[in-house]
């Protein structure tokens, strides 16, 4: 590449198999990278840091496979693997200017690392110059290494970004619920009074959703790990050693610290991103979980005297410009955005090919806002039992634990009046249900309500 380069201005000649045509003069792209540049100019949006890392160790494995099996001369070899690992590093990112809104098999994109990579290899090196397209690009085709790079790019990254956060958020409510696990509240569904639970049992409820989406995300990751290069162009694997596909994952394997597998048919890894397809899908459930559990948060946190008020978020900036004193549940909501981000996200990589950039966006928008969750919402709360036991008090559904003894249409009536007199259940009850008080408070204490079943002693009038 570097001796086809003529410098005019700030510029220099490139060729390519298209012809010639003008690339700023300190780019270490080539020809191809430039008509994509020209070609793209829709968002100004390059593609993400996580797939320039995949590339890189894409490209320096394969240098040092195709070394490995006497393609590709030793000094060729060394100096493309320690050019990819670079790239791969970081250093050059502003070398990948290319859309991320380009063409769908992301030639472009494997072409601008290769000529970068060849540009760098080349760089104070005599002797035959490294090639884009027949050493760095050896035993490859952009048709596998893309699919390639999504895998790579996203495993590495579910693995150091996403599933650390997630664990970090499931322990934290765990601690918060053990807590503020003595504390009964009333309970609700269709947001309405239901009966009574504990806080660490609604807690609970936060991190069992949240183990199970690290379940489903590990299993996913499973199928993601398997990596279609050394299929090439189709998946035959034409102009590939057929050692090539199975050397590289063992290559990716050991330059990432990730277990990577080589795909057992490649024509699958390259017609289609179903594995990524489903690892997005199980994002979006944990999109779905996070959503409920930060809106179960704004809810508690509501008031703090005209809502619910159970809890008290930690106060973290002024909620108004006008209103002072107001305070907002900011992180919740913030959570509540990146899952729509992380839902729409799910559709685009459903529908049309843009996997790598949406992928990796929701899983880094995901592992992000679940510390921000963890750390200055869960972590910080509070809980407001004087509140708590004020509603639990007055709440009439308590009264569903006597249905087995005085029947669901008597208990109906008690509830009723109860509500709307304003008045304990308890203290209704009493009057017009036939039973003592004391029956009434062993029957209608809220904390043992929350361990559910029928109190010993009990039964008749079902």
């Amino acid at each position: 590449m570097a001796k086809q380069a003529r410098r005019t201005s700030g510029f220099r000649t490139e060729r390519d198999s298209m012809g010639e045509l003008q690339v700023p003069a300190q780019a270490l792209w080539g020809a191809q990278t430039q008509r994509a540049v020209q070609n793209f100019p829709i968002s100004g949006r390059p593609m993400p840091r996580e797939f320039i890392r995949a590339l890189g160790l894409i490209k320096a494995a394969a240098a040092e496979v195709n070394g490995g099996l006497g393609l590709l001369g030793k000094g060729a070899s060394q100096a493309i693997r320690a050019a990819a690992l670079v790239v791969a590093s970081g250093e050059h990112d502003a070398q990948f200017p290319i859309d991320v809104f380009q063409t769908g098999s992301g030639t472009s994109s494997n072409m601008n690392a290769n000529e970068v990579i060849a540009a760098l290899a080349n760089a104070g090196r005599s002797g035959k110059a490294v090639h884009p397209n027949d050493h760095v690009n050896l035993g490859q085709s952009s048709n596998d290494v893309i699919p390639t790079a999504i895998r790579v790019s996203a495993l590495i990254a579910t693995s150091e970004q996403l599933l650390p956060s997630l664990k970090h958020l499931r322990r934290t409510i765990e601690r918060q619920g053990k807590a503020l696990g003595k504390i009964t509240k009333t309970g609700r569904t269709h947001l309405m009074d239901a009966m009574p639970l504990t806080f660490a049992q609604e807690f609970g409820a936060w991190a069992s959703q949240l183990a199970s989406a690290q379940a489903r995300i590990e299993d996913a990751l499973g199928r993601v790990r398997r990596l279609p290069i050394g299929g090439t162009a189709i998946g035959t694997g034409i102009n590939a050693d057929p050692r090539f596909g199975r050397n590289m994952a063992k290559a990716l394997s050991t330059l990432s610290g990730v277990k990577f597998e080589s795909a057992d048919d490649k024509f699958e890894g390259i017609a289609s991103q179903d594995d990524a397809v489903e690892l997005s899908g199980q994002l979006n459930a944990l999109a779905v979980a996070l959503m409920k559990i930060a809106n179960d948060l704004r809810w508690m946190n509501s008031g703090p005297l005209a809502g619910l008020g159970e809890i008290e978020l930690p106060a973290l900036q002024p909620g108004s410009s006008i209103m002072p004193g107001k305070v907002n549940p900011v992180i919740p909501e913030a959570t509540c955005m990146v899952c729509a981000q992380v839902m729409g996200h799910n559709t685009a990589i459903a529908i049309v090919p843009l996997i790598a950039y949406d992928l990796l966006d929701s899983i880094q928008l995901l592992g992000n806002v679940m510390r921000l969750l963890a750390d200055d919402a869960i972590a910080g709360l509070k809980a407001r039992p004087d509140r708590v036991r004020e509603a639990l008090d007055r709440n009439p559904i308590l009264v569903t634990a006597l249905n087995p003894i005085i029947g669901y249409e008597k208990a109906a009536a008690i509830a009723k009046q109860a509500y709307k007199e304003g008045r304990p259940v308890l203290e209704v009850a009493a009057e017009s249900s036939g039973l003592s008080l004391k029956q009434l408070r062993e029957l209608l204490d809220p904390a043992a309500l929350t361990r559910g079943g029928i109190h010993e002693g009990s039964g008749g009038g079902g």
